[in-house]
């Protein structure tokens, strides 16, 4: 392993400021994927910035019904919080979904959000990477790629986002917030991860020395039915061949009011399904228009000679999860009068 600085920051402002003024820095948190890419040569940062012991260790209440989770979080307490299971079941159950119960007691928020793609060729620095060393080729494009990108991938990069608490996230319009030495900011968690282009070894939209401060859930999405599915090759510690996050909310006349519906497993970032949520907007959740939703989203799929599986992998996936929603979302039919109680 590469010699490395190490800095143990006492404050937001003196993490970001070290992290900036070093171009091979890296944050180190739980450091659950980072220390595995470091003994693996996959990752050689020259400082590695603490941020471990900062004040983000917190889940706060908003005013407006909404959760404020500070970045250190662990992925345990998180899948754990009462609040959290109550108006966000999406996000517990992709938290439990993910890795084993020693990995999430010492994974945090952000880390969950930073963690690299787990694709072999990736990760075995003999293997041609463009995501790893940009120029040396995608060696998955015609090797081994059935756990692979059916969605927004290029001719530079196949590779998967490996986390289900992002899906989750992207599906429940949550905001990352970000701070650096430009300031705050804070992005969706739909768009903080980047799709490859012709840039895939950048993985999300963060600019030099900022810091995931936070993950916002906000209250709009708060209570609402929320659910999420995984499909895997083992029971257990193994990531997503798909996923569907989903949130479904109903009018009074049983018409769809608000969707969310995220995948994972199927491209470089968790995909938002804006085409099916659009397509659900203002109709019934029955089965056909679930069906003629769902298939308009992964019309745009474009599988590879091993994984064309996945799409209708996926398709089941969504359409099971959102037909489960609709019938928690139904309003309930109105109570018949008595008789006797008749004006």
């Amino acid at each position: 392993m590469k010699p490395y600085a190490y800095v143990r920051a006492a404050s937001i402002d003196e993490a970001t400021a070290a992290h900036a003024g070093r171009p091979g820095a890296r944050y180190l948190a739980g450091g659950t994927n980072l220390v595995d890419l470091m003994k693996h040569g996959v990752e050689a940062p020259d400082t590695l910035v603490d941020v471990s012991r900062l004040p983000l260790d917190t889940v706060e209440e908003l005013s407006d019904g909404g959760l404020r989770i500070g970045a250190t979080v662990r992925n345990s307490d998180l899948a754990a919080h009462p609040l959290v299971r109550a108006r966000h079941p999406a996000l517990s159950q992709a938290l439990l979904a993910g890795a084993s119960g020693q990995l999430r007691n010492i994974a945090t928020t952000g880390g969950n959000l930073l963690q690299r793609t787990r694709c072999p060729y990736f990760q075995d620095t003999s293997k041609p990477c463009n995501k790893r060393e940009p120029g040396t080729g995608c060696g998955a494009r015609e090797g081994h790629h059935r756990d692979h990108a059916v969605l927004g991938h290029s001719a530079h990069c196949i590779a998967t986002h490996p986390s289900d608490m992002a899906v989750a996230l992207a599906a429940l319009d949550a905001g990352v917030e970000l701070h650096g030495p430009d300031g705050d900011r804070t992005v969706p968690a739909a768009s903080f991860h980047r799709l490859p282009g012709d840039h895939p070894e950048q993985d999300t939209v963060l600019r030099p020395g900022e810091l995931i401060t936070a993950v916002v859930l906000p209250g709009s999405t708060a209570g609402l039915p929320s659910a999420y599915l995984k499909a895997r090759d083992r029971a257990s510690y193994a990531f997503a061949l798909a996923s569907v996050a989903a949130v479904l909310d109903l009018d009074d006349h049983g018409a769809v009011r608000h969707a969310g519906l995220a995948f994972g497993g199927l491209a470089h970032r968790p995909w938002r399904a804006r085409l099916a949520e659009t397509a659900l907007l203002g109709h019934p959740p029955n089965p056909a228009n679930i069906a003629r939703a769902v298939d308009a989203e992964l019309g745009q799929a474009q599988p590879l000679r091993d994984n064309a599986f996945k799409v209708p992998l996926a398709r089941n996936l969504a359409r099971r999860v959102l037909a489960e929603l609709a019938g928690r979302a139904a309003p309930a039919p109105p109570a018949d009068r008595r008789p006797d109680l008749e004006p």
